[in-house]
């Protein structure tokens, strides 16, 4: 059997993106005997450490508090602690915060341990029925300067594009899309593992619509097809 966490080791634990049951049993073990848990949210992760009867103390570690915490949280794996880096779901490093973090450990010949688990990128691509062989995920397009060159740049992109975006842009993204790619084939998920889960499939034309007349709620992950020379 596994061993408890080793003493000043940082572990990068994924964890679920919306069902409390999609975490793996070595994640629960990590989660319940490291010194300290870093969290990007404490109030979600409590939910999640709650619901598998798990008490640790809690630190944040998010976007805006990184760069300060991490001197931190460094001094205290090099004094033996061991700390588990959760972000709010999914795997810490991907569009979350770890990167900081990672950096300066290994500056620190800290021992860094990835305990995988749930992605939503990975899992709307698998569903997709776009090509998975070659993909490029670009996590969240520029709000506004640089936006449209980095579209004009995916616009010839060969491979699977994989974008998340929020449900307040969601709609505007796909439109500036259509407007740069032409009519591409995307799918379009959202509250993926979560009962309100949709997975909706076609070319932009016909998905936009579907879209526009109801509500745009939750996070969503955005799979287009790749550029086909014609």
């Amino acid at each position: 059997m596994e061993p408890a966490a080793t003493p000043g080791t940082l572990y990068l634990v994924a964890t679920p993106i919306g069902n409390l049951g999609d975490i793996t049993y070595r994640a629960i073990k990590v989660l319940s005997s490291v010194d300290l848990v870093a969290a990007e949210d404490t109030r979600k992760t409590k939910i999640l450490l709650d619901h598998y009867a798990i008490s640790k103390p809690m630190v944040s570690y998010f976007n805006y508090n990184e760069r300060r915490r991490t001197p931190q949280l460094i001094e205290k794996l090099l004094q033996g602690q061991s700390i588990a880096l959760v972000s709010d779901a999914g795997t810490p490093g991907i569009s979350d915060p770890a990167y900081h973090i990672v950096h300066s450990a290994l500056a620190s010949s800290i021992p860094i341990i990835p305990i995988p688990g749930p992605s939503a990128f990975i899992s709307a691509l698998i569903v997709s029925g776009l090509p998975t062989d070659r993909f490029v995920f670009e996590g969240f397009l520029p709000v506004k300067k640089g936006r449209k060159t980095k579209l004009g740049i995916l616009s010839t992109e060969p491979r699977t594009i994989i974008l998340y975006e929020s449900p307040h842009r969601i709609l505007k993204t796909l439109g500036e899309i259509q407007s740069v790619f032409g009519d591409r084939n995307v799918v379009v998920a959202r509250e993926l593992t979560k009962k309100f889960e949709e997975i909706v499939r076609g070319p932009i034309s016909t998905i936009l619509p579907q879209l526009t007349a109801k509500p745009t709620r939750g996070e969503y992950v955005l799979v287009v097809e790749g550029y086909i020379p014609s």
